[in-house]
């Protein structure tokens, strides 16, 4: 199981074609024109990193206000009840909850989206204009009680705000009466501190919840360790208005609820203004781009679910592997050979898209109605912003999964990608080209990886990861990954061969692509085939390019070139693959068939 390998061809658009670039380039180019866009149509620009936030705090926002209304509820049911320990854990959920929506809102995109959405309404731009013209009289642009047959006095070059209709508009036969400054509706100034006050009010409201909670359960406390001759006391208190407990809750909790729901009202307000703004700032080409960018990422996705479903099989009885998956989750490596060359530039762009996408993508592990292959296929749903994976189990399977992964809880995997091209057009770019594309990814990537890798050191013994005989330790090869990635030598292809490694020492999924899966994949498969039966199964090294080509005979037997030697052989002593074995010359004249693995 830990050698599996998913071999895929690179996802990209390739109906599209690299004429101009792929994904990396054309949303870089696609910005640019936004903001451009957005200087001549007066929209305010945003980044993608700001409306993805807008979507996510928009998609939070909508599943935690009605959850917390719910635990206040039950809240106030525990408390009517007079049920101890259940008002604990309906006040420990409803406290987890509402810290959680507090957080998600303490984002200065929120503050900063509600004051341009206040400078955006037509009174504030009135107010604006009049405050800019030396002039007495000025034109009428937007109120509420503005009618038909009411007289204005127009200038030419006044913009009419909120009158698509043209209902406000008056006939052009009647004279127009001139505004003074004064008939404008009053537009309130706009209270920066305002937000604050009204997102911290939640906090405070559940401060109060807390307190009071604690107060009853304390009086009840000392009310049962009274004396005796006070129990007829007690039971009258016990049914009087003061000792209610819901009574006293409701208030507070009433309070809380309203200061959820304003504070959501207007989080919502200004994270669709901030959508809006991006609708309004699109250029056409948007749409072909977004088509584009869908395109590359289902190939991703595919090829993600196919590797998730293998690599949930072979591990679903290693308890370890399990309380990874539902702890941390895993990671999914996708090495690449692209060169950094005419098309497969667009291609490697195309595909660091796609990859870095799959962040997006949670798995689900279900119950299958029935052991029926069709019933097990993973089904997909969600939108652009998140996506679930469900994987169906036969019942049998799925009995013996840990209590979190049956009732449903989101699995996470961390995408990661490490490109060296190994072809002769990669000779062509690290000569006259430029590798500056490989180089951000590979490094932009081991950063993920190594994040990974301490968020799971902090949660899971690391004694439960699987070890392997020839390979140091984890972090070890992590330092030698990151030395590696920022040292400048052509075709360092040991920067795949270490990624690969600390994958499979994670318990990851790996995949292996170039641009169609057919040549430079198999090369590779083959090479960390051998290399594996080298280090983990005793080859010995005198044997191993046999077994190379062993492997490889069915493919370079339709070659003149099957038959060479390796003057490189040292390398492969050394534990390190050789450049020409990633790429052997006979490789020109292999057949188009597909490796499985």
């Amino acid at each position: 199981a830990f050698y599996d390998v998913i071999t895929v061809g690179a996802p990209a658009a390739h109906f599209q074609g690299f004429k101009n670039g792929g994904l990396q380039k054309l949303l870089s180019r696609y910005e640019t024109e936004k903001k451009s866009y957005s200087t001549a149509y007066q929209c305010i620009y945003y980044s993608p990193e700001n409306t993805a936030k807008a979507r996510e705090i928009l998609s939070m926002v909508a599943q935690l206000q009605p959850l917390i209304c719910s635990l206040a509820e039950r809240l106030l049911l525990q408390a009517q009840q007079r049920c101890g320990h259940g008002l604990q854990e309906a006040l420990k959920s409803l406290e987890e909850k509402t810290e959680q929506f507090v957080h998600s809102l303490k984002d200065e995109l929120v503050k900063n989206a509600l004051f341009a959405l206040h400078t955006a309404r037509p009174g504030y731009m009135n107010k604006s204009q009049i405050s800019n013209r030396p002039e007495t009289h000025v034109t009428q642009t937007a109120t509420s009680d503005a009618t038909p047959n009411q007289n204005q006095s127009r200038e030419p070059n006044v913009v009419v705000c909120n009158n698509v209709s043209g209902r406000e508009t008056p006939p052009k036969n009647e004279a127009r009466q001139p505004l003074k400054q004064q008939d404008l509706p009053h537009h309130e100034e706009y209270d920066e501190e305002e937000w604050d006050r009204v997102w911290a009010n939640v906090a405070k409201g559940l401060n109060c919840v807390i307190a009071m909670v604690d107060k009853l359960q304390e009086q009840d406390n000392n009310n049962q360790e009274s004396a005796p001759d006070q129990a007829l006391a007690d039971v009258i208190t016990s049914h009087s208005p003061a000792a209610d407990w819901r009574e006293q809750l409701s208030p507070l909790v009433a309070a809380l609820k309203d200061c959820v729901k304003e504070v959501a009202e207007r989080a919502c307000r200004s994270m669709t203004f901030v959508l809006l703004q991006e609708a309004a700032c699109s250029t056409p080409s948007g749409l072909q781009l977004q088509q584009r960018r869908d395109t590359v990422f289902s190939q991703a996705l595919a090829a993600l679910a196919c590797g998730f479903v293998m690599r949930l099989y072979s591990g679903i009885e290693d308890n370890g592997f399990m309380r990874q998956l539902h702890t941390v989750g895993l990671v999914a490596q996708f090495e690449s050979l692209l060169s950094t060359y005419s098309e497969e530039i667009g291609m490697l762009e195309d595909m660091e898209v796609g990859i870095s996408d799959l962040h997006k993508v949670m798995f689900k592990i279900t119950e299958a109605a029935s052991d029926d292959p069709n019933n097990l296929q993973p089904t997909v749903s969600g939108r652009r912003d998140h996506y679930t994976v469900e994987v169906p189990l036969p019942l049998q399977t799925f009995q013996t999964l840990p209590d979190e992964v049956r009732q449903g809880k989101l699995l996470q995997v961390f995408p990661v990608l490490f490109n060296v091209g190994i072809n002769e057009q990669q000779t062509i770019a690290e000569r006259f080209g430029d590798i500056s594309l490989q180089e951000r990814i590979n490094q932009k990537n081991f950063d993920v990886l190594e994040t990974y890798y301490k968020s799971l050191s902090d949660r899971i013994p690391l004694e439960n990861l699987p070890s392997f005989h020839m390979q140091p330790d984890v972090k070890e090869l992590l330092e030698t990954l990151g030395q590696n990635v920022v040292t400048k030598k052509k075709k360092n292809v040991e920067i795949l061969w270490l990624a690969g490694a600390i994958c499979r020492r994670l318990n990851g999924i790996r995949f292996t692509s170039c641009k169609s899966a057919k040549d430079r994949t198999s090369m590779s498969v083959t090479l960390e085939q051998c290399a594996l039966l080298r280090d983990e199964h005793q080859l010995h090294k005198d044997y191993f390019v046999r077994a190379l080509d062993c492997m490889r005979s069915s493919r370079l037997a339709q070659g003149e070139g099957a038959q060479w030697d390796d003057p490189e052989a040292g390398s492969v002593a050394n534990h390190k693959p050789a450049p020409r074995q990633f790429y052997p010359i006979a490789l020109l004249l292999v057949s188009s068939h597909l490796l499985v693995v």
